[in-house]
């Protein structure tokens, strides 16, 4: 996997380390060599705790800096976890598979001599007298407490093991997060598929080759259907699916929102599209929704009032002077809002390559965290379902604004000069939501005036 701090400037990158090594608790206790508990990582400026999918490195195995040791299951993607120091890791502290893990929460220990590894074969977190963690730890028995303990009857062992089986652990499936992607879309169970990475782990390629050897597989419906005789599916809600959830309801609990939608002629518009692809001789496509990301960005810069956050917090409304569209994707695990940075200063093209770019990379998670988390205002455009006339979006705090656009339609309309009377004109719904806190109804109003000027006459997209 490519190295997620190679492609982050050398100024971030010093930061990231630098708050990397604050979650390392170096502990050096009489009983143990010198050590190093290592703690729950935060891979996203809003990650409060997530899941450990799995262990790359295993216990004993030498260190590098920017090796993956483990993938961790952020709020909104699967990432490497990429540690920054050498040596071994001597002790897993919590195994891979283990959910809602706290930032900051004791998850390993390493050392820096690979022959202090087997002092911590035993090791305990409280030992160190590190962070307590969430689930304590069961102590040793002594011999006096077994002693005192009553002797457990053959009826109750016998409960004590069924209770036992019927509470362990089904077999983990360890797979890359775009060897899941690639399987998601084909529909493989990736119960079928061998690994051929670090603890069977299934990669990209052996799924690729899983497909060669057997094409039906790619027919299936990307989930395992019921029994004959179950009427239903449980399908385990996702780390990103439920933080999804939890910040929807928040939206719509939250924020005083209002709705305003717009029937906009789009004629000019696809003309102007279809002029400038014509001329392009390959070297670009346009989209009739990068022109809207760029129409979006003139309106913003008219009416700040739509381009601004609401923090309630600090106290204050923050206007933005620059123009960051976060640009809704779909993707196999869930919603992203890659992020068009300046879009307000950046040309056509620049717009369409960028968004073709963030799009690709938000499918198979490979979205930097940055690339997805902030943005001044959203679009999410439905316009390639022909069956979606006009639908609302909900709200991205601090965002105040996002737009919703709907399908292109052909419609009659009155045209005196025309032969009969009635002409045809090209048209969508753009419906905007607002934050009421931020920007009043009036100043909504004006801002879907704005854009509608800006769309029907594009040659406004040049002042």
């Amino acid at each position: 996997m490519s190295s997620l701090l190679r492609v982050i400037p050398r100024a971030t990158r010093a930061s990231l380390l630098s708050v990397a090594r604050s979650q390392l608790q170096l502990r050096c206790y009489a009983s143990y060599p010198p050590h190093t508990v290592i703690g729950m990582p935060a891979l996203s400026p809003t990650m409060t705790q997530g899941n450990l999918a799995v262990w790359i490195k295993k216990e004993g195995d030498k260190l590098s800096p920017g090796e993956v040791i483990a993938e961790v299951e952020t709020d909104k993607a699967q990432m490497d976890f990429e540690f920054q120091e050498e040596g071994y890791l001597a002790k897993i502290l919590v195994p891979e598979g283990t959910k809602d893990i706290p930032v900051n929460k004791p998850i390993a220990v390493y050392v820096e001599e690979e022959s202090d590894v087997a002092a911590f074969k035993d090791f305990k977190v409280e030992e160190s007298s590190a962070k307590a963690t969430s689930e304590p730890v069961k102590k040793k028995e002594t011999k006096d407490s077994k002693e005192k303990k009553p002797a457990k009857s053959s009826e109750d062992e016998k409960k004590s093991s069924t209770s036992t089986r019927a509470s362990a652990p089904t077999e983990r499936i360890i797979a890359s997060p775009l060897a899941k992607t690639i399987a998601l879309e084909k529909g493989i169970a990736l119960k079928n598929v061998t690994g051929s990475g670090p603890h069977g782990r299934i990669t990209k390629s052996d799924v690729e080759a899983y497909l060669e050897k057997a094409p039906a597989a790619s027919s299936g419906a990307g989930v395992v259907a019921p029994s004959a005789a179950a009427s239903y599916e449980d399908v385990e809600i996702s780390n990103m699916r439920s933080i999804i959830g939890k910040r929807l309801l928040e939206s719509t609990q939250s924020i005083p929102s209002y709705i305003v939608s717009s029937e906009i002629s789009v004629s000019k518009l696809l003309k102007l599209r279809k002029s400038l692809n014509a001329t392009a001789n390959g070297k670009y496509k346009l989209s009739i929704n990068d022109i809207l990301i760029k129409a979006i960005t003139v309106a913003a810069r008219r009416v700040p009032d739509a381009n601004a956050y609401w923090l309630e917090e600090q106290g204050i409304i923050r206007k933005f002077k620059n123009v960051d569209v976060s640009v809704a994707v779909a993707t196999p695990t869930g919603l992203l809002t890659p992020i068009v940075k300046n879009a307000d200063s950046k040309g056509l093209t620049t717009i369409s390559s960028e968004v073709k770019e963030l799009v690709s990379r938000a499918k198979i998670n490979k979205l930097l965290p940055e690339e997805f988390q902030g943005g001044t205002i959203c679009i999410s455009n439905m316009g390639m379902n022909d069956a979606v006339s006009l639908f609302t979006s909900i709200i991205n705090p601090p965002q105040s604004t996002i737009l919703a656009v709907g399908t292109v339609r052909r419609v009659a309309v009155e045209d005196a000069g025309a032969e009969n009377g009635i002409s045809f004109d090209d048209k969508i719904n753009i419906t905007g939501t607002f934050d009421h806190r931020t920007i009043d109804g009036a100043k909504g109003g004006e801002f879907m005036k704005e854009l509608k000027s800006v769309i029907e006459n594009p040659l406004e997209l040049l002042l």
